[in-house]
């Protein structure tokens, strides 16, 4: 939930930047401002011999081709639709690591595990309904769906890659990959002549909103989303995703939007669908009485 929340806060945040600074450079600004964040904390909390035994090489393959790019295609999908839709989109990520989780790990499919997913669709479906800025379809919809199978399989292997490091180290690790690999691209694309930002209208407010998008929306909630990953898994833990349209909406609310009931109660199905797969609430059926002999 605290990894929803926080992500969240940096949808927002992205809609300040996109527009005044193209896709590539935003993403690797992102990437390095959040990698930055992390490096000295992981260094100082767990000392220079953690991060000398780290496999950095592999962390480049999987913050790059996952993480980095899934992040890419999100900023790109979110120029081309809106905050809401990128929120609603997300919805099919407990999908996707019910998928993964069963391709890759043979997971069992339970009825407890099914109630949960459907009424965690359910109540980003409603969210849907309720979403003020409508959803925006067609290409951008479909690089928002990208990202999502990316970053979720990206964040499985953080985890499964990584047996012998904290969730700080992992985190690190795969963010710090991804911040080398935007940047050589962002660096090649402005050789090559591509479109940079425009400085002008980048100010003390713009850097601030790339702060939070990357050490709130990326630094901090990729630490408690791989934490959360290892506990429960990607299938459980992205059931969570669900409650971002609330989450959104509640942020857009304290920044003098409006309350929309709709996705509150969107944000309760989701919360009960989350309960029940996670067996807080578990299932019971009345037994059925003897038969007459």
């Amino acid at each position: 939930m605290l990894s929803m929340l926080v992500w969240a806060l940096g949808l927002p945040a992205a809609d300040l930047l996109i527009g005044k600074v193209p896709a590539l450079p935003l993403t690797a600004a992102r990437m390095a401002m959040a990698a930055a964040c992390l490096l000295p904390l992981w260094w100082w909390l767990e000392g220079g011999a953690a991060l000398r035994a780290a496999q950095w090489g592999k962390g480049v393959l999987i913050g790059g081709g996952g993480i980095g790019v899934g992040a890419f295609m999100l900023v790109l999908g979110q120029a081309r639709t809106n905050v809401v839709t990128v929120a609603v989109i997300s919805a099919a990520m407990p999908v996707v690591g019910i998928a993964i989780e069963v391709l890759l790990d043979g997971r069992k499919i339970t009825l407890a595990l099914v109630l949960g997913v459907l009424l965690s669709l359910g109540g980003g479906m409603l969210a849907l309904g309720g979403a003020g800025d409508g959803l925006g379809l067609g290409v951008g919809a479909l690089l928002c769906f990208g990202s999502i199978v990316l970053y979720t399989l990206g964040s499985r292997m953080t985890v499964t890659s990584f047996p012998t490091l904290t969730p700080l180290g992992r985190t690190t690790v795969t963010l710090s990959g991804a911040a080398l690999a935007t940047c050589v691209a962002a660096g090649a694309n402005a050789l090559l002549g591509g479109a940079g930002p425009d400085w002008g209208s980048l100010g003390a407010k713009e850097l601030g909103a790339l702060a939070v998008f990357s050490i709130g929306g990326l630094a901090i909630s990729q630490v408690l989303w791989i934490m959360s990953i290892g506990s429960l898994g990607i299938a459980l833990s992205s059931l969570h995703i669900n409650a971002t349209p609330f989450y959104v909406m509640l942020i857009l609310f304290v920044l003098g939007g409006s309350w929309d009931w709709t996705q509150a109660a969107a944000a309760a199905v989701v919360g009960l669908g989350v309960l029940i797969a996670q067996d807080i609430v578990p299932l019971r059926f009345p037994k059925r009485l003897p038969s007459p002999q």
